[in-house]
């Protein structure tokens, strides 16, 4: 399995520290807000290299962590007049509920930092008690960026002046304007923590740092991680500082191997809350089945940038719904496990990078090829048996093809006309099997009327959306 090192700046051969295991870790969302697009994407990303890692036999153990210390969590709270709780509880559920939707799995370790202050109090003290920390008179707690001599490694850039190292007001008495905050002094009578340096909070970046120290790292291994990842906006400043605290903090470098998914563009621009274009998660969900766009926000390469737009979305959807065409013309057959080149060929795509245009395209070879086959050969059951275990593979490895073939096709019909339909598919069953044949009529014509097709097959009656 190949990998593209996004500080290395090329794709290096995956070996992990230790064999056949591997350690992930993702910087997570800060829980104030619903989730827009640009989480969905990454979560998307890493959702699916965890389960190339496992199809390539490794056993993963992924955390993503959740912030819900933050000074615009705290900042809702008030306008809302809501404890800190009430509000990260909220978005932290919405989120997952969310993620769900678009068939992203719950990581293996999800720690927050309200759990995690021990953690980073350990680790700022250590990094204070190497010289790497120094604690002003104001009770805040900085990094000394001048006391790491491999600062800036990660990013490879020379430091601005105008950089911003800190989700916090700065302070006049940093030695250095890259310094960055580790605990913030906090006198304004909001929200704080206590801890040996004070009533305070913590900064952002030390959050992942101590989280990682906490639950993944190996004593005496030469990284706390095998793969640490998150989106292109965090490699500066987080994850920079995130190295220099860990690298001078602890006797290991944080990461092995970092891995890096590209923005979301909504009209060419970077989506952003602050440029009034930050289209939330739940905002799609209403016109969009969740795995469709689980299937666009991963038809373009992870590193690169995505351009959101309806049309490509349609197209996209288009290619997906010949996927649950295939599935619809075998269903009902018994499930099938047996290995297959196509198996072979599309993990073989997979491993290289992530490469889904490869996989797509191996995908839409395979489709076409069992629908050409399954026209000419009828009953072709080794052909069947191979296609099914072919769809089952996609549905683990990529997440796609997982739903019933006739509810995907259902979507857009709201949940009361539903039932309606539903039901009255339930009548006509009954007036089948009573050979009340002029009743039966009656209600297919009553059920077509809600403009769904209908399927009477050997599984029983199914409908979709026309």
């Amino acid at each position: 399995m190949y990998i593209f090192d996004s500080v290395q700046k090329t794709k290096r051969k995956f070996i992990p520290q230790f064999e056949g295991k591997v350690s992930l870790y993702v910087c997570g969302p800060t829980v104030y807000d619903d989730a827009h697009l640009g989480h969905a994407k990454s979560a998307l990303v890493f959702d699916l290299l965890v389960r190339v890692l496992k199809a390539n036999g490794y056993d993963v153990t992924y955390a993503r962590n959740i912030t819900d210390i933050d000074d615009k969590i705290i900042k809702k709270a008030i306008e809302q007049k809501k404890d800190i709780k009430t509000i990260t509880d909220f978005y932290t559920e919405a989120f997952h509920k969310e993620m769900s939707i678009i068939g992203v799995s719950r990581p293996d370790i999800e720690p927050k930092a309200t759990q995690s202050l021990e953690a980073m109090f350990e680790l700022i003290q250590k990094l204070i008690d190497s010289g790497h920390a120094y604690k002003t008179t104001d009770g805040d707690v900085y990094f000394d960026t001048s006391s790491d001599s491999k600062y800036l490694s990660l990013s490879k850039r020379v430091q601005d002046e105008e950089d911003k190292q800190e989700r916090v007001q700065s302070s006049s008495q940093k030695k250095n304007q890259a310094d960055f905050a580790l605990w913030k002094n906090v006198k304004d009578g909001s929200v704080t923590f206590d801890s040996p340096f004070g009533a305070g909070r913590p900064g952002w970046h030390v959050e992942c740092s101590a989280m990682i120290e906490k639950h993944l790292a190996v004593p005496h291994a030469k990284y706390g991680v095998d793969i640490h990842g998150g989106g292109a906006d965090l490699l500066f400043p987080h994850h920079e500082n995130e190295a220099a605290q860990t690298r001078c903090g602890t006797n290991h470098s944080i990461a092995n191997y970092w891995v890096h998914n590209g923005f979301v563009n909504i009209n060419g621009e970077k989506m952003s809350k602050s440029l009034g274009n930050s289209f939330f998660l739940k905002d799609a969900l209403k016109e969009y089945d969740g795995e469709v766009l689980r299937f666009y926000l991963l038809s373009t390469h992870y590193r690169s940038n995505f351009n959101f737009n309806t049309t490509d979305l349609e197209v996209s959807k288009k290619r997906l719904d010949k996927l649950y065409r295939l599935k619809k013309r075998l269903f009902g057959l018994a499930q099938n496990d047996e290995k297959t080149p196509f198996q072979e060929k599309l993990l073989e795509a997979l491993s290289d990078d992530l490469n889904i245009s490869s996989s797509l395209a191996i995908i839409d070879e395979m489709i076409s090829h069992a629908n050409e086959t399954l026209d000419t050969a009828g009953k072709h059951k080794q052909l069947k048996k191979e296609t099914i275990s072919n769809l089952t593979y996609i549905e683990k490895v990529l997440g796609f093809g997982v739903k019933n073939p006739y509810e995907y096709f259902q979507f857009g019909i709201d949940k009361d006309t539903k039932i309606k339909i539903e039901t009255l598919i339930q009548q006509r069953d009954e007036a089948k099997k009573l050979k009340d044949f002029k009743l039966s009529d009656k209600l297919r014509d009553e059920i077509l009327a809600y403009g769904v097709n209908l399927m009477d097959t050997p599984q029983g009656s199914f409908w979709e959306k026309i």
